[in-house]
């Protein structure tokens, strides 16, 4: 793993390049900040992210709340360049698995291997099978639709014979008979659980995405679900109720109460195979500036408090709630990873596979949507999260970039990460409608 990046003179004469083309901001405003010229990586962008580029955040980083001001910067999309195409770290080589999509979001690896997506819009999912010559996928089969924004996907029981598959609508869980090999449910629709809050697509907050993990003993379903508002008193607000949190049902949807809470918006769960604990991938809330606060994944406590709406990262005070829920302040757990704020972190997966060489096994894969709360765009890319012996270093390195073009245009945004089975990585893209495979072939 290449060493965390630090700046130089090498790195300093870059940024002055940088700003004389008008592509960067002064070193006035990062001084603002107390960052170094270009501010340093510890808060970076689009234009500091390279495979292999390794990233630490720590809460000392911090800025104070409001150290720059708070901005509207979404993605401008445009149609992939001629010249566009994503980046891996040497020896591995992209290629496009699937195209002329609509809005695909999750992807998920059936215990047969096949690939299950959400196309979230039109409210169905497809299977993919196989590979062709070119990387391709050899056969496309829509599975089920008249869905409704559907995201997450899971196969009970846990383990290589599943008996039906579960899909998280925005408003609801519901599940279909399903055994391995299956192109089609082998029955009717059932309803698990009827009522998750659901909807509310705005700027800012309002998350829709369902996300769902099972147990390893398969005796517990976790449904992620975000908060409707960017920061509200929850004391006050009904409409936040079962919201900013992990909630975790029997698999029959019965006893659905609240596992961990304070978790703005998680959108990607996932399992670790190795210590059997469950993780999130979150977004944080927004307009505190383009620094505040991180985004994060972590290992999710049973019980346990991550700050919203009030605190973040830890005993931070909320601006906006100042004075609220003092009793709270020294329970907010700290998450194990900081992401760069606004990255928009959504779907993760554990690598378990051997293709890709051994220092990635065992490790996190998550996809980084992209900002639009930073001055500078972050995120647009997949990220790699070292653990060791199961857990975090802190550390997260640049894996898959290059979606966005040197003048801050977008052509691409990651949504959903899974390995197949032959171990290489699969990446969902809703602003090119396709998805991408990455294999390893070299040194």
């Amino acid at each position: 793993m290449s060493k965390p990046y630090r700046i130089g003179l090498a790195a300093v004469a870059v940024a002055a390049a940088l700003l004389a083309a008008g592509r960067m901001r002064s070193p006035r405003v990062w001084a603002a900040e107390g960052k170094g010229v270009g501010g340093s990586v510890v808060f970076s962008d689009y234009q500091r992210e390279a495979p292999g580029t390794v990233h630490r955040i720590t809460v000392e980083d911090l800025p104070a709340p409001y150290s720059t001001q708070s901005v509207d910067a979404g993605s401008h999309n445009v149609p992939r360049p001629g010249n566009g195409w994503p980046k891996a770290p040497a020896g591995f080589k992209v290629e496009q698995f699937a195209g002329g999509l609509e809005n695909p979001r999750l992807i998920r690896t059936a215990p047969n291997g096949d690939l299950f997506l959400a196309e979230s819009a039109p409210g169905r999912v497809k299977i993919f099978r196989g590979f062709g010559a070119s990387g391709e996928a050899s056969l496309v089969h829509v599975f089920t639709s008249g869905l409704t924004l559907p995201f997450g996907i899971a196969f009970y029981p846990p383990g290589p014979n599943p008996n039906y598959i579960y899909i998280a609508n925005t408003d609801s869980v519901v599940r279909f008979p399903y055994k391995s090999g299956d192109l089609q449910p082998s029955g009717p629709k059932e309803v698990i659980v009827a009522s998750l809050p659901g909807f509310g697509r705005l700027r800012g907050g309002g998350h829709w995405t369902r996300d769902l993990a099972f147990s390893p003993d398969g005796k517990k379903l976790f449904i992620s679900v975000g908060s409707r508002s960017n920061v509200s008193d929850t004391d006050n607000n009904p409409e936040e109720f079962h919201r900013a949190n992990v909630l975790v049902a029997n698999p029959d949807g019965s006893d659905l109460h609240v596992y961990a809470s304070g978790i703005r918006n998680p959108v990607g769960l996932a399992v670790n195979p190795q210590t059997g604990e469950l993780w999130a991938s979150v977004n944080e809330r927004d307009q505190l500036g383009d620094n505040l606060p991180p985004d994060y994944i972590t290992h999710v406590q049973e019980g346990g408090f991550y700050g919203w709406p009030w605190y973040y990262i830890g005993a931070h005070q909320d601006p906006r709630l100042a004075g609220k829920h003092p009793e709270l302040r020294d329970k907010v757990i700290i998450p194990d990873v900081l992401l760069q704020p606004h990255n928009a972190s959504l779907e993760m997966t554990f690598y378990e596979g051997t293709q890709f060489p051994a220092k990635y096994r065992g490790d996190i894969f998550a996809a980084e949507h992209g900002s639009w709360n930073r001055a500078a765009r972050t995120g647009y890319e997949v990220i790699h999260v070292p653990l060791k012996d199961g857990h975090a270093t802190g550390e997260y390195e640049d894996f898959l970039s290059g979606f966005v073009t040197a003048d801050g245009d977008v052509w691409g945004r990651p949504v959903g990460v899974a390995f197949a089975t032959d171990g290489s990585l699969l990446v969902t893209d809703d602003v090119g409608n396709c998805v991408w495979r990455v294999s390893y072939g070299g040194q």
